[in-house]
């Protein structure tokens, strides 16, 4: 039986890679929870079983076949090495190792973004769940016709940046609406009821930060030779992300074509104004929720015989924890196709 360890289980992040774990091709495996000593000894569920989150000790990782880190970056900092040196892979879901040695930025979901993982790999890094939702999309586009230029507005959510932050914003709506003071912990800025381009001084993780791993872990994705522009704005939501993606076909491609090429594995193409994508749909979904539209049409564009199109609007949302977790089990799968015996030697 494999034994799979999930460093920062409190997370958000945590707890939705414990769920999908337990739905995935490594369901079998025995779960072991780690996270801060300030919520070691909580119980947690795995299952019909009930468990608790222990502290991380140097032997923690022995005989352990994956670490996944999901907490805080200084959780994994001050791991992640114990778990190499026990010859543990490393799942990086924190957004930490991106500039270590021999640690790959992967999404396996893209036909030509397999791990590339191999006996010297000491950790991999899911991509950024919204650069995967971007270079997904794009990567189904370039099938039908090549995209000239692309441009993405990323609306991020209060999730992404964990619970303390999905605490503030709900905190400002409530003290809003009864005209008391903010609390700025998180964001030192108003969230609630606003649209951001950057957060404040004292912010705990600055949006800039947010929109260059972003566009970083696309670029690794979709290649230096990309033509997409990408801006990330905070949103006064909590869960799930949505893009608003503009792009320019080198030349006239019929809406059919379009159509037919995202369609497919990961992605549920939505055909009716009725069912427009949302975060709210979103959630729990494990597929990309994609509405497209010629630039200049407003009625429903699944039309036989349309003429063909160069531009096209696309409304995009996905459920953004769900698929950094999603995109984390494929990783530790590819990893795993490369692992002797189980092990890394």
């Amino acid at each position: 039986m494999q034994k799979i360890a999930i460093v920062g289980a409190s997370t958000l992040l945590g707890k939705e890679l414990k769920e999908l774990l337990l739905d995935s091709p490594l369901s079998g495996a025995e779960l072991i929870l780690f996270d801060d000593e300030e919520v070691m000894g909580q119980l947690e569920q795995i299952g019909d079983e009930v468990t608790f989150i222990g502290r991380v000790t140097p032997e923690s990782f022995e005989g352990v076949d994956f670490a996944f880190f999901t907490g805080t970056r200084a959780l994994t900092e001050l791991h992640w090495k114990q778990a190499v040196r026990s010859n543990c892979p490393v799942i990086d879901m924190s957004g930490t190792l991106d500039a270590e040695e021999n640690v790959l930025i992967s999404a396996p979901w893209l036909a030509g973004n397999k791990s590339g993982a191999d006996l010297l790999t000491t950790a991999i890094v899911p991509a950024d769940p919204a650069a995967l939702a971007l270079a997904l999309v794009m990567e189904r586009l370039a099938k039908a016709a090549p995209v000239r230029f692309a441009a993405a507005t990323v609306m991020q959510p209060a999730s992404e940046l964990g619970s303390a932050a999905m605490d503030e914003l709900h905190q400002q709506t409530v003290n809003l609406l009864s005209f008391q003071t903010l609390p700025r912990a998180v964001f030192d800025a108003q969230v609630a009821y606003n649209v951001l381009s950057g957060f404040g001084e004292g912010a705990v993780t600055p949006l800039a930060d947010c929109a260059e791993r972003v566009r970083r872990h696309y670029h690794r994705l979709a290649g230096a030779e990309s033509q997409m522009v990408i801006q990330l704005l905070q949103a006064p939501i909590f869960h799930g992300h949505c893009f608003s993606i503009a792009c320019e076909f080198a030349h006239p491609i019929d809406l059919s074509s379009i159509e037919q090429a995202l369609s497919g594995e990961h992605i549920d193409l939505v055909l009716e104004d009725t069912d427009s994508p949302s975060n709210l749909a979103a959630t729990g979904q494990n597929d990309l929720l994609v509405r497209l539209r010629p630039e200049g049409v407003t009625e429903t564009i699944h039309i036989a015989g349309s003429s063909p199109v160069t531009r096209l609007w696309l409304w995009v949302a996905t459920d953004n924890l769900r698929l950094n977790a999603a995109n984390a089990i494929e990783c530790a799968l590819e990893l795993d196709k490369v692992r002797p015996r189980g092990k890394v030697q």
